[in-house]
């Protein structure tokens, strides 16, 4: 038996985007819908957003899960993002800019499972590995090489899925790198709907 069917969400619409592990919630984060279509799923983060972000309960951050956590309020306030994802992809592609002068800060990869639609937005579980590619497109590096060398070591995941992230991230990279569409269009440039406000949690965000 099929379950209900989900909405699409509108440009300027809040979805929340959720990391999700082991059946719980270990991030939140409200986002703004710029487009959400059958090929591509792309959002806008504003600063000034409230998010939830894992803590112990002694209250010191948490990189990786651990057997107990709490969601503690935090303040999204360096950089606007604008992010790309597409079905069954298991990347996501995010512009930054700083905040205070609007400078176009680069690019990062997101190494992640494919958005999972919900009823307040979509659901992912982030693999750790990232990468992070310069302004002009000229170098790139990975970011959080020791979270997911922790997370092997710790059996959150095997030996062969840190492998796969990290073939995943070099295909995600080299499609930024060779502008490949969507990014042989001038993204650098992109700014928000000035009409757009930070948006806040939907009511049920925290229902899976």
């Amino acid at each position: 038996m099929s379950g209900p069917t989900l909405r699409r969400w509108r440009p300027g619409e809040t979805v929340l985007l959720r990391e999700v592990w082991c059946g719980r919630i270990w991030t939140a984060r409200p986002a703004i819908t710029v487009r959400d279509d059958d090929d591509v799923a792309t959002f806008c983060v504003l600063p000034g957003t409230r998010w939830k972000a894992p803590m112990r309960r002694n209250g010191t951050p948490l990189r990786l899960p651990e057997d107990d956590w709490r969601l503690a309020d935090r303040l999204w306030a360096s950089h606007r993002i604008l992010s790309f994802a597409w079905p069954d992809v298991a990347h996501a592609v995010l512009l930054f800019w700083e905040h205070g002068t609007g400078e176009f800060e680069g690019w990062y990869v997101n190494l992640q499972t494919p958005l999972r639609r919900t009823a307040v937005g979509f659901d992912y579980t982030d693999h750790a590995l990232d990468a992070v590619i310069t302004p002009d497109r000229s170098s790139w590096s990975w970011k959080d090489e020791d979270e997911l060398e922790e997370a092997v070591a710790r059996g959150i995941f095997t030996p062969g899925e840190a492998s796969m992230f990290r073939a995943e991230g070099e295909r995600a990279v080299r499609r930024v790198l060779d502008r490949e569409p969507p990014f042989d269009e001038p993204w650098e440039e992109w700014r928000p709907d000035p009409a757009w406000r930070v948006p806040t949690f939907p009511i049920g965000w925290n229902n899976l």
